[in-house]
């Protein structure tokens, strides 16, 4: 296909009748953080603060939340996955997830009250790690499917936590459907950011879980306040779990402009964003872009009601972009922090790199109100979790920008 740049721009919708939000605001990211915060491995990741990219870029400020140091695991996912097991075997005692941090949940006698679980899932590589991370250290088990085209290294990483983890010959929708076909056949415990009718419980908790990195970076911002977020989307979980906590934070008419990015290859949000009629649409086939974590042809139902109504700017792009943020990040300039980011992690940093780079964009960034008083907030979702690809692309210059 030709990769270009795509964009849709939604009015700003304010009043009664939006799709709510509360769940993923900053108050109950309190609760969802004090859980996470209960784990030994847990501390608040680093806010990257890039004031010479900033200036080179023509914006007044750069944030990169750096989730490569969450839990010792290079990425944000296990914030989801390890919250709604936690609130699964909340459930299955008949107590609210407050009540029962790490050590208790961890303990002989907890588990001797749930029994033995197994939770399954599919994943491109970092959801799974934190599903088989969490299952891991609360004595449960674990099954994860990987669509075709999945890194080794990802695979051996979730194998090394004891899960039954495979690459499997389907797309990343196809392997989700296995393993909801063989959570019914067996009794297993389907751990999914990708909702559906009937299936919201869990995507639910797995959003909640999310905002964990929203409510830190807030805190770590102090008194600034940004004027633009940027977040990347596979189904939509995250982004519109992040999407909630600042709508929720600062109201519909106040809160920052928010843009949703995706690859070209696998852009189901900004296509349903583009049909304009409320409801999810699809992508079909393989999505082989470099962009693992964002391959997925489905949006989340939960994530997609969240960002029709509270996003601003809906973004498809070539895979270039993300290996152009890649490599930005990996190579400050002096006095910048070096952010070690993955290839859907830099996704938004390119983006906003090559937009306010690339005089052929113009009609984006004036789209998105980019200018030299914009204070730009990213999530770098993950560091180097395929080492191989991230050297070549960064070091021997793989998806050039040019």
């Amino acid at each position: 296909m030709n990769e270009c740049f795509k964009a849709v721009h939604y009015e700003r919708k304010t009043g009664p009748g939006l799709y709510p939000v509360k769940r993923f605001g900053p108050e109950n990211a309190k609760k969802v953080r004090a859980f996470h915060a209960s784990f030994p491995e847990y501390s608040v990741t680093p806010l990257a603060k890039l004031d010479n990219l900033a200036k080179a870029l023509g914006v007044a400020n750069v944030y990169v939340k750096d989730e490569s140091y969450r839990f010792g695991l290079n990425a944000f996912k296990v914030l989801g996955g390890s919250y709604t097991i936690g609130n699964y075997l909340a459930q299955k005692l008949g107590k609210d997830i407050s009540e029962l941090p790490f050590n208790v949940l961890s303990s002989e006698e907890v588990r001797k009250q749930i029994g033995e679980v197994t939770f399954v899932t599919a994943t491109d590589g970092n959801h799974g790690r934190g599903i088989a991370w969490t299952a891991n250290r609360l004595a449960q088990k674990s099954v994860v499917y990987m669509p075709k085209g999945s890194a080794l290294e990802r695979l051996n990483n979730i194998k090394a936590l004891g899960a039954d983890a495979s690459i499997t010959d389907l797309n990343y929708d196809d392997a989700v459907r296995l393993a909801n076909s063989n959570a019914e056949k067996y009794g297993w415990v389907m751990v999914q950011d990708t909702a559906w009718d009937g299936y919201e419980d869990i995507p639910g908790w797995i959003m909640e879980g999310y905002t964990t990195m929203a409510a830190e970076a807030v805190e770590q911002l102090g008194n600034v306040k940004p004027t633009h977020i940027f977040l990347q989307a596979g189904v939509g979980a995250m982004s519109g779990g992040i999407t909630g906590f600042f709508a929720d934070l600062y109201g519909d008419e106040d809160r920052p402009i928010i843009t949703i990015v995706e690859p070209n290859k696998a852009d189901c949000i900004y296509r349903s964003a583009e049909a304009n009629d409320g409801k999810p649409h699809f992508v079909k086939g393989d999505m082989n872009t470099i962009m693992a974590g964002l391959a997925c042809g489905e949006p989340c139902t939960i994530g997609w009601n969240v960002l029709h109504d509270h996003a601003d700017n809906f973004v498809s792009m070539p895979d270039y972009v993300a290996a152009e943020g890649m490599r930005v990040l990996g190579n400050p300039l002096p006095g910048d922090d070096r952010v070690i980011s993955g290839e859907s992690g830099a996704a938004t940093l390119g983006f906003v790199a090559e937009v306010m780079r690339n005089q052929s964009l113009d009609w984006l960034r004036k789209q998105l109100k980019l200018d030299e008083n914009s204070r730009v907030l990213c999530f770098s979702t993950e560091g180097d979790t395929d080492k191989e690809n991230y050297r070549r692309i960064v070091w021997d210059g793989l998806h050039p920008s040019f």
